[in-house]
């Protein structure tokens, strides 16, 4: 099985610029992990790569979707999995860059999606009935139905609830007994993981903060006001992304330009550590960290060795 490379790490930590270098090393092709980028028209705010830091390299994953959309993670596991599997019949390396590590996950495993997307019938049925009936009457039929799984739901967190509802629904077997037998299958890829962060994190949180200022003078505030003129709802899944909540908020009138800015910043510093406590729970990432500026030779050279001794290179 050929590996994957994945490139992972916190927002700003220099994923984008990492797989240019390697799929220029090894005449690899890019595949997006990032569940913003997906959507179309929708680059500044997610710090897309743009056609100067992809440098001719081929990116896929990234702007593929209508932003009227809702990408579920099986949705993308699928799509991705077709880029990654047309650049290995290619010959051609396939390098997975992002951070969001749950869509990497289910990139990975390629298995374990049980039948259901948000919006499908059963789904719409499910959200009526939360809105009538209340998150306790469906928690209450999650627990005849699979005690252990109603047990670890927190009732607050509708997704999961009516994600382990839907399931029942659409395959007659409970999420539990789903997830129990899709572990002991084999992933579908094999893969070396390469991790970028900060060793100092206040390097990483100044870093975030001028890069929320230069998105903002690239146009973050029109862009918003594009996607909502193309017709793209207020409440979509799209504009909850951070960075763009918090624009709309500006243009609703709710605060100040100022305050949507920093609010930016502090929505994009909290995400950034959110994802190291997903990210650091793999024992299998190999983490280089940045001083306080990013040397991406250093880090070329570092990922080469790991990838020779993994027998990638």
């Amino acid at each position: 099985m050929k590996k994957l490379i994945c490139v992972v790490g916190p927002t700003a930590c220099g994923k984008t610029k990492m797989g240019v270098l390697l799929a220029q090393q090894c005449g690899g092709e890019v595949v997006s992990c990032d569940s913003m980028q997906l959507y179309r028209g929708m680059v500044i705010g997610t710090a897309a790569p743009t056609p100067s830091e992809t440098e001719g390299v081929p990116h896929h994953m990234v702007g593929v979707y209508d932003p009227r959309e809702s990408c579920s993670v099986a949705r993308y596991a699928q799509d991705a999995g077709r880029c990654v599997d047309d650049i290995l019949a290619r010959g051609k390396q396939p390098i997975v860059v992002g951070g969001t590590g749950l869509y990497l996950d289910a990139l990975l495993a390629g298995h374990g999606f049980a039948a259901g997307q948000f919006g499908g019938e059963v789904r719409q049925t499910l959200e009526a009935r939360l809105a009538a009936e209340g998150e306790d009457a469906l928690l209450d039929e999650l627990r005849r139905i699979d005690p252990e799984s109603a047990a670890r739901v927190d009732p607050a967190n509708h997704k999961r609830l009516l994600r382990a509802l839907e399931v029942w629904y659409e395959t007659g077997k409970t999420i539990t007994q789903h997830n129990l037998e899709t572990q002991s299958v084999p992933p579908r890829y094999a893969a070396v993981k390469l991790g970028f962060a900060f060793e100092d994190r206040d390097d990483m949180k100044a870093l975030i903060d001028r890069r929320v200022d230069a998105m903002v003078e690239r146009g973050l505030f029109d862009e918003v006001r594009a996607l909502l003129r193309a017709g793209v709802p207020r409440d979509s899944t799209a504009l909850q992304a951070i960075g763009y909540k918090e624009c709309l908020a500006y243009l609703d009138g709710a605060a100040t330009r100022d305050d949507a800015i920093a609010e930016i910043k502090l929505r994009s510093r909290q995400y950034a550590k959110r994802q190291l406590t997903w990210l650091r729970r793999d024992p299998n990432i190999r983490w280089y960290y940045w001083k306080k500026t990013r040397d991406f030779q250093a880090a070329l050279a570092f990922s080469t060795e790991i990838l020779t001794q993994c027998g990638v290179f």
